[in-house]
């Protein structure tokens, strides 16, 4: 990840508030353990802060709409992927940060942005309040945060969605099943105002670096330049292909004959039915998609 500008937080003598959103059921963490980690860890001197349980799909969004609406110092996301795509629609436009405590099966922005899945490093990070612009990208009416694709990751996710047992294995398991037989497709897309027709197994709308897992897609992606990375994933021939995985293993899948990447500010697939994922969660957009940068929030990083 290239370097992004930091700020420090300036504290008041007043204690700050922050929501701690929950999702009880992402990944395999147990989450009392980590609101016990919370309870001993966070700076009491510094914050107030109260726990609020998701309940549905979106909830998440409105729970930390309403701490924005509260001026909230941060809303936390305890969760995947999904609860932080959740948290961040609901800061767009605000002065609270989102903070992160990753639980996820993925955690593809946590791990992009260096954050621990050590719940007392990520309290850490809370008590020190050291925060970072992002960028949000919209893509029609939905925003991702992180990763959105097309092709054969859209396919993997759609299919994980299912899945009952989380976590790494699972879905390197999943890939290795699909891999071999999923058929290239081929796209046309409006970017930046010019045409382009791309055949490849997957196209990825990159604003972080990678999917989860460390399974890096868009190694040099920068989170806050006001742009998203296209990646294209040309189709490896049958003896590439394990090699192929090795490198995006392995954060070198730049260096691949079968990468192609270019940074964007609009794109456009005019395609029916058109299978995507938005952050690791699986959509179909029956009339195309429209990408392009929304509004930045403030994210909380760790110290150097």
């Amino acid at each position: 990840m290239k370097k992004n500008t930091y700020h420090e937080n300036s504290q008041s003598s007043e204690k700050q508030k922050i929501r701690f959103i929950v999702n009880p059921i992402a990944g395999t963490k147990n989450k009392n353990f980590i609101l016990k980690i919370i309870h001993k860890y966070l700076d009491k001197k510094k914050y107030d802060y109260e726990i609020c349980y998701t309940k549905a799909k979106k909830h998440a969004t409105e729970l930390s709409l309403d701490a924005a609406h509260l001026k909230y110092a941060a809303v936390i996301a305890i969760g995947g992927d999904g609860t932080v795509n959740e948290v961040a629609k609901g800061l767009i436009g605000s002065k609270t940060k989102m903070g992160i405590i990753p639980t996820g099966s993925g955690n593809g922005l946590a791990r992009h942005l260096y954050i621990s899945k050590n719940p007392i490093k990520a309290v850490n990070i809370i008590n020190n309040f050291r925060f970072t612009k992002m960028d949000t990208i919209k893509i029609n009416d939905d925003v991702f945060v992180s990763v959105a694709g097309i092709g054969f990751d859209a396919h993997i996710a759609a299919k994980f969605s299912k899945v009952k047992k989380r976590g790494f294995f699972s879905y390197a398991n999943l890939v290795l099943k699909e891999y071999f037989s999923f058929k290239p497709k081929t796209f046309e897309m409006i970017v930046d105002g010019k045409k382009e027709t791309k055949k490849a197994l997957l196209i990825s709308f990159a604003n972080g670096s990678q999917y989860g897992n460390n399974i890096q897609i868009a190694p040099n992606a920068r989170i806050d330049d006001g742009s998203f990375e296209v990646v294209i994933l040309k189709n490896p021939s049958f003896f590439d292909r394990f090699s192929t995985l090795l490198r995006l293993r392995y954060g070198t899948i730049d260096k691949s004959k079968y990468f192609e990447s270019f940074k964007c500010r609009s794109l456009k697939i005019d395609q029916k039915n058109l299978v995507a994922h938005i952050d690791g969660e699986p959509r179909v957009f029956k009339d195309g998609i429209v990408i392009e940068p929304s509004e930045k929030i403030s994210v909380l990083v760790p110290s150097p």
